[in-house]
């Protein structure tokens, strides 16, 4: 049996029969003692609960029971300081002698002792911070997903914790639940914690990344066009003020999602404009990605060899796949190198024809397919761009990514548009350098209308809807 004494740090009475308890541990031989101190602050809630927990009737301090290891079950409460000095005297001939001068003495440095000891934990708990990682939207299949890709330490590094928060509304509320729960048997060991959310007042405290999901089902049979950019609009109403408030200043968030990426980003800027706008990214490495597999099926060859496919543009509406950059490394063609040798791909497929009319035409059918990715390849798309941003993109690699234009490349400044970066040292950088002929540019212009246009149409409905704020 292993005697437990619980006490307020700055009790007398836990201090005797603190001090008996530990005579006894040194001079029997089966007297094991566990001590739980608690602060004074703590002390009648801990008492009240343990006392409720197993049934109890006890209102002083200290509070002494026996934990009977071998047999289970709860324990045998003893009672507090007299039922202790009765019960060593009468099975040990034990009595304690200690007077109240002393006994307050010991009390206090025991309060001191239990203070720097509560001080010590919390900066040890201070060194290590999670990530706070808060997803919108978390009852889609990309969250699904996407969680064991931030949790197995691939995207962060194997030494960053990470706090992962599910938002999403009251309805779906049971699956949040369910994606807690499963994450958790999971036991991941970077995953600090997981938790449900449902109350938009309480979301992004202390973020670090958000991740914005959130789509809308589009049905242009059923409205039109302006009305689903007004759904993404009140969205993005809700969500900017709150990064701002609840946020950390330098946080990250990302746009994914079926429908509006571009324009998700841009109204979070918009509507949000303490948020650093460098920080605000679309991602487009779904598109980069199926344009690599048709590639490498039209050459026969692996997907990862494929590299520097340009995405430009509106990422889930009107873009434009450039392949004026794209390089294929390991193709299996007359000439070998290095790992590092590459061929340009516009000089090893021979068949232009294809390239200017089936695979342009069949960006349809790729678009297609992307939509239908509703959660594996859009998943993996977020946590490759994270992990980039943390940690670098390959060195040399162009990586496409919706970020606010400033006027680079003639695109009309103000709209999340996407271009070629690459990530290094925590931040991105627009390559800028990159050389686009007469009818790429002519095609950006055609793009940037879009997007200019839905963001007129969005913040049209907005001064509509309240036109004295928008004065």
């Amino acid at each position: 049996a292993v005697a437990m004494f619980t006490g307020k740090a700055n009790c007398p009475y836990y201090a005797k029969a603190e001090l008996l308890a530990d005579y006894l541990q040194t001079n029997l031989p089966d007297f094991r003692v566990h001590k739980i101190t608690q602060h004074p602050d703590k002390w009648e809630q801990w008492l009240h609960d343990i006392c409720e927990t197993n049934g109890w009737e006890h209102k002083q301090c200290p509070v002494i029971w026996r934990e009977l290891l071998d047999r289970g079950g709860k324990g045998q409460l003893l009672g507090g300081l007299n039922d202790f000095l009765e019960y060593a005297q009468q099975y040990y001939g034990i009595t304690s002698m200690m007077l109240s001068e002393e006994m307050l003495n010991i009390s206090e440095e025991n309060l001191q002792a239990h203070l720097e000891i509560v001080k010590e934990d919390e900066e040890i708990k201070g060194l290590i911070k999670p990530m706070q990682i808060w997803i919108t939207s978390a009852s889609v299949p990309i969250c699904y997903h996407l969680i064991p890709l931030l949790a197995n330490g691939e995207v962060f590094g194997m030494t960053t914790e990470i706090s992962i928060h599910l938002l999403d509304t009251d309805q779906f509320k049971e699956i949040l639940h369910g994606i807690v729960m499963e994450a958790e048997d999971m036991a991941f060991p970077l995953l600090r914690g997981i938790s449900e959310h449902t109350k938009i007042d309480q979301a992004f405290i202390d973020a670090d990344i958000i991740i914005v999901l959130d789509d809308v089902l589009l049905n242009l049979e059923v409205q039109s066009r302006e009305n689903y950019i007004r759904e993404v609009s009140e969205i993005c109403q809700v969500y900017a003020p709150l990064i701002e408030k609840n946020a950390k200043s330098e946080v990250k968030v990302i746009s994914s999602g079926k429908t509006f990426a571009n324009l998700k980003a841009t109204l979070l800027r918009t509507y949000g404009p303490s948020i650093r706008p460098e920080n605000i990214i679309a991602i487009a490495t779904s598109w980069e990605s199926a344009a690599k597999a048709t590639l490498a099926r039209k050459l026969n060859m692996n997907t990862a060899g494929v590299k520097d496919v340009i995405v430009w543009g509106n990422i889930s509406g009107s873009n434009y796949i450039d392949l004026s950059h794209a390089k294929l490394y390991g193709y299996d063609c007359a000439i070998w190198g290095p790992p590092n040798f590459h061929r340009p791909l516009l000089n090893m497929i021979y068949d232009s024809e294809w390239i200017h009319s089936e695979f342009q035409s069949a960006q349809s059918t790729l678009s297609s397919r992307v939509s239908r990715c509703t959660a594996m390849l859009p998943a993996h798309a977020v946590a490759t761009v994270l992990r980039y941003w943390y940690h670098g993109s390959p060195s040399e690699e162009i990586i496409s990514v919706g970020i606010l234009s400033e006027g680079q490349f003639c695109i009309p400044e103000g709209i999340i548009f996407s271009m070629p970066v690459r990530f290094q040292n925590g931040n991105w950088k627009l390559m800028t350098e990159l050389e686009i002929n007469e009818t790429t540019q002519k095609v950006l212009g055609h793009l940037s209308h879009e997007l200019v246009q839905e963001k007129l149409v969005a913040l049209k409905e907005i001064n509509e809807m309240h036109p004295y704020e928008a004065e």
